[in-house]
C-alpha cells in the first residue's frame, strides 16, 4: 500500500491510497467522501505504481466534481450557530449540567445548552439533533391519512438515499434531512408515504406525492436535487 495526495483546485489535499490485489485485471478508482475524504485505487499485481497515478490523472476532472459537490465537514464548537429543523440554533456548552436544554424563541431561533464534558460536545449535539429529528418526522408522518402510515420507522445515516420504503411497510429516513428546510424534509416524507400505494415511480405515484404534499412539491424536489450534498456538511 502506498499513500499520495490528490490536490483539488481549491488547494485541499485528498489522501490517495493505492492497494495491489492479486487476480485483479484492471485498475479501479473509488473516491470516498465519508466518513473520510479519500481516493482508493486498486491495481493488478504487475501494474506499476506510475500507471495507477496516470490513471488518476486521467480521472482528475471526475474526482474534482465528486469532491466539490460534497464539501468537507465543518467542525462545530461552542458558540457556533447552525440551522436544523427550521430553527437557527446557538450552541452553548455548560460542563456543570448533566442534561441538555433546548430553549425555543418566538422568532424561529433557539439555544441548545449542551451539558457534560467538552470532549463529548459534538457527539451530544449530533445525538440531540437525531432525537429531535425523529420527533418531527413522526409528526409529519401523522399529518398524512392513517392508511399511509408505515408499520415501522428507522433513522439512518445514508449517503445516497434520503428515504426508503420496503414492501413490509418499514420506512427509513436519513437524519441529515434535519438540516434541510422543513418543506424539503416534508417532501421526502410524503414521497416515501406515497410508496405505500405505488412501489414504483409511475405517473400515478407522482400524482399521489403531489396529493399528499400539496402546492410547492416541485420546488422542494428541486431544492433537494441542487443542495442535497450540503446536508452532509456537519458530523
Amino acid at each position: 500500500m502506498a499513500n499520495y495526495d490528490f490536490v483539488l483546485s481549491s488547494g485541499e489535499k485528498i489522501p490517495v491510497i493505492i492497494t495491489t490485489r492479486r487476480g485483479l485485471r484492471n485498475i479501479t478508482l473509488r473516491p470516498k467522501t465519508r466518513p473520510n475524504r479519500e481516493i482508493h485505487i486498486s491495481k493488478p499485481w504487475l501494474t506499476p505504481m506510475s500507471a495507477a497515478l496516470r490513471f488518476l490523472e486521467q480521472k482528475q476532472k471526475w474526482c474534482e466534481r465528486i469532491f466539490n459537490s460534497t464539501p468537507p465537514k465543518a467542525i462545530i464548537k461552542p458558540n457556533d450557530e447552525i440551522e436544523f429543523l427550521g430553527y437557527k440554533v446557538q450552541l452553548l456548552h455548560d460542563g456543570t449540567r448533566r442534561a441538555n436544554e433546548f430553549i425555543l424563541n418566538t422568532d424561529k431561533t433557539a439555544t441548545l445548552i449542551v451539558g457534560g464534558d467538552e470532549d463529548m460536545f459534538v457527539r451530544r449535539v449530533r445525538d440531540f439533533i437525531r432525537a429531535r429529528f425523529l420527533v418531527v418526522l413522526k409528526q409529519m408522518i401523522h399529518s398524512a391519512p392513517r392508511e399511509f402510515w408505515p408499520r415501522r420507522i428507522s433513522v439512518r445515516d445514508t449517503s445516497s438515499r434520503w428515504g426508503s420504503c420496503s414492501t413490509s411497510g418499514t420506512m427509513s429516513f436519513s437524519w441529515r434531512l434535519a438540516f434541510a428546510p422543513l418543506d424539503v424534509m416534508r417532501y421526502v416524507v410524503m414521497h416515501e408515504l406515497a410508496h405505500q400505494k405505488h412501489m414504483d415511480h409511475s405517473p400515478a405515484f407522482w400524482r399521489q406525492v403531489s396529493e399528499l404534499y400539496g402546492f410547492g412539491v416541485e420546488r422542494a424536489k428541486r431544492w433537494l436535487n441542487i443542495h442535497g450534498a450540503e446536508l452532509h456538511k456537519f458530523f
